[in-house]
């Protein structure tokens, strides 16, 4: 099972697999190229890649510590001497894989490994011309080159900030153009809200007028109708008083007759008893 496996193990034990990668590592840098398969090339560039960018600073520590790895001084010596000075301009990716086939009898897939900056027909007889990479690895040294580069983004990064200006100025001018219309607009809204409040301030004052002269219309039509009435009133109480005292009148005149009767009966009988 492969349980954590997060890297090839090639088949070997801890000790065998850095053993072989030392030999190869060491290999690789006296004879600058060597030849073996596509797994053991991928494997070996991890090992040799960090020690490559460590021989940049030239001290006793950085000595020792690739010592630790490579256990041969004369592969010490080549790689301290000349093979930091020629790869001191160039920020990672010291080495190159060349697939050449499969071999004969296992099929296994090889490969040619090498130094990138001792391949001169691969860089076309102009070194320099690869140093202008934008990548750097952080323990390598500052070189002109990456003056150069570093130069190039600041251009690049002024010119960005530049349009970033542009566009945020021309934002500006649309956003005040904006806001200026804006203003118009509303400054017409609020020459149009008066007078539509004047409007709707005379329409229930109009109407107030309305209904007060109807209603003193309506208290002069019921005060003369009170009016009218009162006059009415005391005609109809003298009318009703005079009608009152004729049949008064009539009663009394029918009852006077028969008193007069009722008094000449009795005259009659007194003067028949004397």
């Amino acid at each position: 099972m492969r349980h954590g496996k997060k890297f090839n193990h090639l088949s070997r034990t801890t000790p065998h697999r850095k053993a072989m990668l030392s030999n190869m590592a060491s290999s690789l840098i006296l004879n600058k190229r060597i030849n073996t398969t596509v797994a053991k090339a991928k494997a070996l560039r991890k090992y040799i890649e960090p020690l490559l960018t460590k021989s940049k600073t030239d001290s006793t520590h950085s000595r020792r510590v690739v010592f630790s790895y490579l256990q041969n001084k004369e592969s010490i010596n080549e790689l301290f001497r000349e093979v930091s000075a020629k790869i001191a301009e160039r920020p990672g990716g010291y080495t190159r894989i060349l697939r050449t086939g499969n071999r004969l009898g296992d099929n296994a897939e090889m490969c040619f490994i090498e130094l990138v900056d001792y391949n001169e027909n691969m860089l076309g007889g102009d070194a320099p011309a690869k140093t202008t990479k934008k990548k750097r690895r952080r323990g390598g040294k500052k070189s002109s080159s990456g003056e150069q580069t570093t130069k190039a983004k600041e251009t690049k990064k002024e010119a960005k900030v530049e349009d970033t200006v542009a566009e945020v100025e021309e934002e500006k001018i649309e956003e005040a153009v904006v806001v200026e219309e804006t203003k118009d607009e509303a400054i017409e809204a609020k020459v149009e809200e008066p007078t539509k409040v004047e409007e709707e301030v005379k329409e229930p004052e109009a109407k107030k007028e309305e209904d007060v002269v109807e209603e003193v219309k309506e208290t002069e039509t019921k005060s003369k109708e009170s009016k009218q009435e009162e006059v009415k009133e005391p005609e109809a109480k003298a009318e009703v008083d005079s009608k009152g005292e004729d049949s008064k009148k009539e009663e009394s005149n029918e009852e006077k007759p028969e008193q007069k009767k009722d008094d000449n009966k009795a005259e009659e009988g007194e003067n028949k008893d004397k």
